[in-house]
């Protein structure tokens, strides 16, 4: 039985999609939500960027904020009782979603994908694919 789910956030279209099904699946199995932001901007890397400065941070922090706010609203207003909101940072996306799901025994994780193929994949790489490939637990790809 599923009792913690992870749904990963960017506040992109798909990413709002992947909110809605996570809502849904989390009221049919009575499970625990966890929204997750994740992003590679962090105070350690920009130390010493004479081109980042904390304005750069607080924008991320802005970002991040609004990304959870709208899923925490959603859950809100879906009646969903079990949820927390989380912004996680780390070199690579895909490797810090599974890193949180991991360490707090997230049971499935959730995410959306915008679906690229060929060329544009292996030039871009693809967060999705990355968590299908390497998480410990089930994993849903939105659409």
């Amino acid at each position: 039985m599923i009792k913690k789910i992870l749904c990963a956030t960017d506040g992109s279209i798909v990413s709002e999609k992947a909110v809605d099904f996570t809502i849904d699946f989390a009221r049919q199995l009575g499970a625990e939500v966890v929204f997750l932001t994740a992003d590679t901007i962090t105070p350690d890397r920009l130390a010493g960027n004479r081109f980042w400065d904390s304005k750069v941070l607080a924008a991320v922090s802005e970002q991040e904020n609004r990304e959870l706010h709208s899923a925490s609203k959603k859950a809100k207003a879906a009646g969903l009782k079990s949820f927390s909101t989380v912004a996680a940072h780390g070199l690579n996306i895909a490797a810090t979603i599974i890193a949180y799901a991991e360490e707090h025994k997230i049971g499935h994780i959730v995410a959306g994908s915008t679906g690229r193929t060929g060329i544009s994949r292996m030039l871009m790489g693809s967060i999705a694919s990355d968590i299908v490939a390497k998480a410990h637990c089930p994993v849903t790809i939105v659409r």
